[in-house]
């Protein structure tokens, strides 16, 4: 044995893996002529030559990868991006597993891909279930994997646990890693955005041989884009890579990636979070009064497991009101596995359980993001819920007037934004207007059962009229005459311009008239008046659309 197979982890590595040499692919593009990999020199048509789709992509890009790791808390050396956690697995087995001699250590009911991974290596699983409970029974794995022995390659847990919804106690995984220390210990934490529990990955230099499974597919929405890392030891992801395919990230996979993880978009994550967790609350709660529930395990993912009574009888239910769960019940006798998706899906499929809910309409949450070379921003507005504001353009004054607003209005407001202010602040109050126009129209759709028209008049030395009309149609008029020219960083003229702004992507007509002594007084008027007669007009009363035309 050469000298290079005695150090960790190469010790427990495939021979081959150690002795050929990794694929020589050329790399990312750079700014050079590139007549070196056989590419075409055009983009493909439609597509915008800067696309760079012509040109193969680095193995790891470089931005995604620093980004991931930011997500994630760990160095970038540490990270290994795949498409999906799924073939983090199957390099995983490819890396460390012989074919006929190595094994792995599944813990059953868990994700069955661990297995299937191991069966396409040829390699064995040794199986240590969980209790009846679901909880993992750390004293029966030990047992295991010693019998095993050498050839036991790495265990596999996962946290929340799919599909029971549990964590492992992070003693037995501190036990493991210090009892097996030839043994990688790898935990997957596909749904860790959804449970309290702190992640794994928080003590590689103390574990090294602990890797740790990230996707972006649950709680980032990526699902359809393909994306997960390993994270683990620097020398772990190195004999990796020589594993994983020269070009395993689409270019379109990373600009999606990267849009979808702006530090403009956490705050939308956050929320969407803050609400999938407490949808998860609500139908734990109110399956309690189905008909064919005998039992709801508790969950820190994004499903619930379910005892289930009268199979047939709920399985001609759901078909009825076409809701598809997932059915365990050949490995998991009476169980079934339901996701839970947005409140009104949620009560859709309450009423397939057979659970009387009181009627009530969907909130009106709109979204939108905006991107341009100048200001990078994402929005989310709720009109039936006030809780939750949180804004942030880098400009103080603004986030108080777009917070004043919000607060008047009656609705709920997160909003962010990474702006060029190094310039000036005339972009981002612009775009943020015109984002925070788009959310609200979104939230309001077809307006049905929306007042439509407000009004407002306030406030000290002040002397603000605002009127507003969801018509449809975008009109501004501003009648004013600031002292100044600034109020803290906000430009006075901004003031008319963020209004117009606004009417033109919410489709609205904004009359706005103002007169008074203090500039700082005037403008906060103006947005706290613009706040009071947008909650007449948001508030929904009805279904009827206020308009003979019957549209707006």
């Amino acid at each position: 044995m050469s000298a290079h197979e005695n150090t960790w982890p190469n010790n427990i590595a495939r021979k081959a893996v150690l002795e050929f040499q990794a694929y020589s692919a050329r790399g990312g593009a750079t700014n050079a002529l590139h007549l070196d990999a056989n590419e075409s020199p055009w983009a493909p048509p439609p597509v915008h030559s800067t696309c760079g789709f012509n040109r193969y992509p680095e193995q790891q890009p470089s931005e995604l990868r620093a980004r991931l790791a930011d997500l994630y808390g760990v160095n970038s050396a540490q990270i290994m991006i795949g498409r999906g956690a799924d073939e983090a697995i199957e390099v995983l087995l490819r890396t460390f597993c012989e074919s006929g001699q190595d094994c792995i250590l599944v813990c059953p009911p868990t994700f069955g891909y661990f297995a299937t991974c191991a069966a396409i290596q040829g390699a064995g699983v040794v199986v240590a279930p969980l209790r009846a409970d679901f909880s993992y029974d750390g004293d029966l794995m030990k047992v295991k994997m010693r019998q095993a022995g050498p050839s036991l390659k790495m265990a596999f847990l996962c946290s929340p646990n799919n599909p029971t919804g549990n964590v492992v106690d992070p003693k037995i995984v501190e036990e493991l890693c210090v009892d097996f220390p030839q043994t990688l210990i790898v935990i997957d934490e596909a749904y860790a955005e959804f449970s309290a529990q702190d992640s794994f990955a928080d003590r590689l230099s103390e574990f090294p041989n602990r890797v740790v499974l990230r996707t972006l597919s649950k709680a980032y929405a990526l699902a359809g884009v393909r994306a997960g890392v390993a994270i683990a030891d620097e020398r772990i992801i190195e004999l990796m890579l020589k594993v994983l395919p020269p070009y395993p990230i689409p270019r379109p996979v990373e600009q999606a990636v990267m849009a979808a993880l702006t530090p403009a978009a956490m705050p939308v994550h956050a929320a969407r979070l803050k609400l999938w967790k407490s949808e998860r609350s609500r139908m734990a709660d109110a399956l309690k009064a189905s008909p064919f529930v005998n039992k709801i395990y508790p969950s820190e993912a994004n499903f619930l497991l379910l005892d289930i009574n009268e199979d047939a009888k709920l399985l001609r239910a759901l078909a009825k009101y076409q809701v598809k769960i997932r059915d365990f019940r050949k490995s998991l006798p009476g169980k079934m596995r339901l996701s839970i998706g947005r409140p009104e899906e949620n009560d859709i499929a309450l009423a397939a359980f057979g659970v009387e809910i009181k009627p009530q309409r969907p909130q009106r949450i709109g979204e939108a993001h905006r991107k341009t070379k100048e200001t990078d921003i994402a929005v989310r507005v709720n009109l039936d819920d006030a809780s939750g504001t949180q804004i942030n353009t880098g400009i103080g004054f603004y986030d108080h007037m777009l917070g004043s607003m919000a607060k008047h209005g009656g609705f709920g407001l997160v909003l962010t934004c990474e702006g060029d202010l190094e310039i000036d602040t005339h972009h981002t109050i612009e775009d943020c207007a015109l984002a925070l126009g788009t959310a609200l129209a979104n939230a309001l759709g077809d307006k049905s059962g929306a007042g439509r028209f407000g009004s407002f008049i306030p406030m000290d030395e002040t002397l603000a009229k605002v009127a507003v009309d969801l018509s449809g149609r975008a009109a501004m008029v501003f009648k004013g005459v600031f002292p100044t020219d600034h109020a803290g960083e906000f430009p006075a003229e901004m003031c008319p311009h963020f209004f117009e702004s606004l009417s033109q992507t919410l489709g609205a007509s904004i009359h706005i008239e103002v007169c008074g002594d203090n500039t700082h007084h005037m403008i906060e008027a103006c947005f706290k008046g613009l706040g009071r007669a947008l909650m007449p007009a948001f508030k929904r009363e009805g279904t009827d659309i206020a308009s003979t035309k019957g549209v707006l």
